[in-house]
């Protein structure tokens, strides 16, 4: 089998789920009664038409990126990340938190360490299930789902009473439960309009992965851990501990992703700021390939989906909700093409029967 054919054959997998993609979409629009073709220019090519668009793109791609980047992590060494929704709430409340304690404190020392506080939450509520995994074998996806729930309740408890604005206590409070404006001392500078300083830290940290995963030793026993324990054990490799420091990086880097979340944009702790963005990167982490380099334009394409679908009710009357069943569209999609892809039997059986169809024509 030579290896111009195992490009085409991945190339070919990978224009027919994409193709596949796009169809079952437009199924779906057409079926609630929308116009097809309006909707994906509105969704994928509306916001790239001027700088405005262009930054809020960006700005939803960051924690994006971030997150998918932890999520690739742990998918490398075995393990299943499916809570970083949690890990990034818990996040901004570390993060908040620091911030509302020392908001007289120089810049130059309390955003770094509110990041840093970010930073040990995300990456607390990723050992969680990350030991459990390692020496209880817990599944990974029951105990990340059930520390979602826990941590969506506790944010929630936390906005309402320590974190509550005073001013969201009168009468004439907006309803939404929110902390007071952070310091000014925790903001991130932005580049342009509301675009921010977060898109270099996420640059910098996919670098960083790259090289932590594939370029040192730690990586390379996380990856062997993931790919085959047994061996892996034989080998020294203390699988249990790799197991569980992957889980706290992803998490870790969750953390961060709300922390930067705050810092750039929101600038306090408000009810609904994940905008479930820990689910959509484990969509991301997938859709890039699980490497860094394929996780940064497809944290660009989600936040082009995400931004296009609040532009889609007001200028084709479909709901934004519609951009979920997209990504549900595009993980089974993704999921079928990576089963296709490793499948070498059926890869073999192609390049047989191509040599079979070139020997009858000689």
């Amino acid at each position: 089998m030579t290896r111009s054919f195992r490009i085409a054959f991945k190339v070919a997998v990978m224009l027919i789920a994409a193709v596949s993609a796009v169809l079952i979409a437009s199924i779906i629009l057409w079926m609630i009664g929308a116009d097809v073709g309006a909707t994906f220019y509105t969704i994928c090519v509306v916001p790239l038409t001027n700088s405005l668009h262009l930054t809020e793109v960006l700005i939803r791609a960051i924690p994006l990126c971030v997150i998918a980047l932890g999520i690739t992590v742990a998918y490398r060494s075995g393990i299943i990340n499916i809570g970083a929704e949690g890990q990034m709430s818990i996040g901004i409340l570390a993060f908040t938190g620091v911030a509302l304690a020392f908001p007289d404190v120089p810049r130059p020392l309390l955003l770094p360490t509110a990041f840093i506080a970010a930073v040990i939450g995300g990456g607390l509520w990723g050992f969680i299930p990350g030991i459990l995994k390692a020496r209880l074998n817990v599944s990974e996806l029951l105990s990340t789902v059930m520390l979602n729930y826990i941590a969506a309740q506790f944010y929630s408890l936390c906005l309402r009473t320590i974190y509550l604005d005073p001013a969201e206590q009168g009468l004439g409070a907006a309803g939404t439960p929110q902390s007071m404006r952070l310091s000014e001392n925790v903001w991130l500078d932005r580049i342009s309009g509301r675009l921010h300083y977060g898109i270099v830290i996420a640059l910098v940290l996919a670098v960083l992965i790259y090289f932590l995963v594939w370029k040192t030793t730690i990586g390379f026993r996380m990856r062997a851990s993931g790919s085959e324990a047994r061996a892996a054990r034989y080998g020294g490799i203390n699988v249990a501990f790799y197991v569980t420091l992957a889980m706290v990086i992803s998490g870790a880097f969750s953390g961060l992703a709300g922390g930067i979340e705050i810092a750039g944009v929101h600038r306090r702790a408000i009810e609904g700021v994940t905008n479930n963005y820990g689910f959509s990167g484990v969509v991301v982490a997938l859709f890039g390939g699980l490497h860094p380099f394929g996780i940064l334009p497809a944290s660009f394409f989600f936040g082009l989906l995400i931004y296009g679908a609040t532009l889609a009710p007001s200028r084709v009357g479909v709901p934004a909700n519609i951009v979920q069943v997209m990504q549900g569209v595009i993980i089974i999609v993704i999921v079928t093409a990576q089963m296709v892809l490793s499948n070498a039997y059926l890869q073999d059986r192609l390049w047989r029967k191509l040599q079979g169809m070139r020997k009858k024509e000689a």
